[in-house]
């Protein structure tokens, strides 16, 4: 029995029965997409390739900047040397923070604007959803391709942008006079909030498009949508944590009769303290002229002591990830909606 192979025609055949097998690929030939994949990409791969180069040069320079920062520490002998006597050697590496920072915050905004509110309004504008309604593609199967594809690219963006931006805090990170790790700039530009936050803002944009049917007026909509969402995030971002209040009863004039509190953390709020466990506001007793008068009104005031509320830093991971949980379940709520309801209007 022989068998030989024909190298012209990418078919082989057994000398023995005479049955012919097509080669479906050649050996070593890269995968392609196709079908409804290769579409989508194809028409939005303008945006997805723009959105992709963008972060891959804001990691490199991202990696760049805290090559020099990391530098500047070492020379400094950073952590050893208090951070806060370095005057402004430091100011152009802080800066360079909060220029990234300030760009990161508005990736939502963008990508929301630019990329989810035209990726179904375009189509549905210019007639291209009744062309591929026409065909043997279900409307479900597009739209699934277009969401996937969309989520993809922001995903993988969003992600590793973050990762990158919290190696480069990471060395300052328990300085607040750097960046705070409550303010915007640190808690929605690392971990898992960037990824959910612009997710939300992509699928909300596509939605609005979905029920406007016009690219602009989608755009314009989803702009408002998306700084809606950030300030309502802003707003509610810190009641994610568990408040913990610290208090004494050294009274509140005498040397270390401040509470002790760790590094890093972020003070909500500050009181007076009673022997009754009563709360009075700071501000007790300001109208006494004299350090004596004061220490008289407070004794009045029956003041022990100290309750201070704080965040500490070790929760910003867990308030992160409780957060983008509820971010993520907004997302999934506004593709079902898409799917059972806009699917419906997508010709």
């Amino acid at each position: 029995m022989s068998t030989f192979t024909s190298t012209s025609t990418g078919t082989t055949s057994d000398g023995g029965n005479g049955t012919m097998s097509a080669t479906t690929t050649k050996a070593g030939r890269r995968p392609r997409l196709s079908g409804m994949t290769w579409l989508v990409w194809r028409q939005h791969r303008a945006g997805f390739w723009t959105i992709l180069a963008a972060a891959a040069l804001s990691v490199a320079w991202m990696v760049y900047q805290r090559g020099r920062m990391t530098d500047f520490l070492d020379g400094y002998g950073y952590p050893a040397k208090n951070l806060d006597e370095v005057g402004a050697e430091f100011q152009q590496y802080h800066d360079a923070l909060s220029y990234v920072a300030t760009g990161l915050g508005a990736i939502p905004i963008l990508l929301g604007v630019f990329l989810g509110a035209p990726l179904l309004a375009g189509d549905l504008e210019n007639g291209t959803a009744k062309l591929v309604a026409a065909q043997s593609m279900s409307r479900t199967r597009w739209l699934a391709t277009k969401l996937a594809l969309a989520g993809l690219v922001v995903v993988v963006s969003t992600g590793v942008l973050s990762a990158v931006f919290g190696w480069w805090w990471n060395p300052v990170k328990s300085e607040n006079t750097v960046m705070d790790w409550t303010s915007s700039d640190a808690f929605n530009n690392t971990g898992p909030v960037p990824v959910a936050l612009t997710l939300l803002s992509v699928f909300g944009g596509v939605a609005i498009g979905v029920v406007l049917r016009r690219t602009l007026m989608a755009m314009v909509v989803t702009f408002g949508f998306t700084v809606a969402v950030q300030l309502v995030w802003s707003y509610f971002m810190l009641s994610l944590g568990n408040v913990i209040t610290v208090t004494t009863n050294k009274g509140v004039t005498a040397e270390n009769s401040f509470p002790s509190l760790p590094k890093g953390v972020y003070q909500l709020d500050e009181s007076y303290l009673t022997s009754s466990g009563d709360l009075l506001g700071w501000s007790t007793c300001s109208e006494a002229t004299t350090d004596a008068a004061r220490e008289l009104c407070l004794k009045k005031a029956d003041v022990v002591g100290w309750s201070v509320d704080y965040l500490p830093m070790s929760q910003m991971n867990g308030m992160q990830w409780f957060g983008a949980s509820i971010l993520f379940a907004l997302t999934a709520g506004v593709a079902v909606f898409l799917f059972f309801w806009g699917r419906k209007r997508l010709v």
